[in-house]
């Protein structure tokens, strides 16, 4: 059996999906395509079965909050980058035959953050996106099982998304020990 001779990821996407791949950026060797959320899924599965691509591993799914107003600029070449939206969720995904690496990374909206579920073409994004679901509250349609994974069913807000109250404590010193212990519970025998 004979292997294709590898392909240029960017091309091959650029080709098969035009438009919808709306910015390419690569950094220290790293490549991140950035696609239309709608258009995620599609893209895994041309990038996984086509010769000379065989991208035939996800190895991570991970989300970013750019709250609070550093999203929403096109990319102009600075610091800031591609943000169309608040949420980034990226793809990773590693050729084992060709010996690459790939990220395919799409945005959600802020207010009612959805994209399409991976998991049809990847199943093992299945609880990568449960935890993205849980923690960003960021809403994966067509989902197996949208149950929550590591926040108990009660919990209200998402702890990773960067507006999340922060829960704090004040650090007792000799000065302030009295105030501090003074609300603490403590075992009463």
């Amino acid at each position: 059996m004979e292997i294709p001779a590898a392909r240029d990821p960017v091309a091959a996407v650029r080709e098969a999906f035009g438009e919808a791949l709306l910015h390419v950026k690569e950094f220290r060797g790293e490549t991140t395509l950035v696609l239309e959320a709608e258009r995620t899924p599609e893209a895994l599965d041309f990038l996984r079965v086509s010769p000379g691509l065989v991208y035939n591993m996800l190895s991570d799914v991970s989300a970013v909050d750019y709250y609070p107003n550093d999203y929403g600029e096109r990319f102009d070449g600075g610091a800031l980058g591609f943000r169309p939206e608040r949420f980034g969720v990226s793809y990773h995904v590693l050729s084992m035959l060709y010996n690459r690496r790939l990220r395919l990374k799409t945005f959600a909206a802020e207010e009612d953050p959805r994209l399409p579920t991976a998991t049809v073409v990847w199943p093992a994004a299945n609880w990568l996106e449960r935890e993205i679901a849980d923690l960003m509250g960021i809403v994966f349609e067509g989902h197996p099982d949208p149950r929550r994974l590591l926040m108990p069913e009660d919990w209200h807000g998402h702890p990773h998304r960067r507006d999340y109250p922060l829960g704090k404590e004040t650090v007792a010193f000799s000065f302030n020990e009295a105030e501090i212990r003074k609300h603490k519970p403590f075992a009463t025998n």
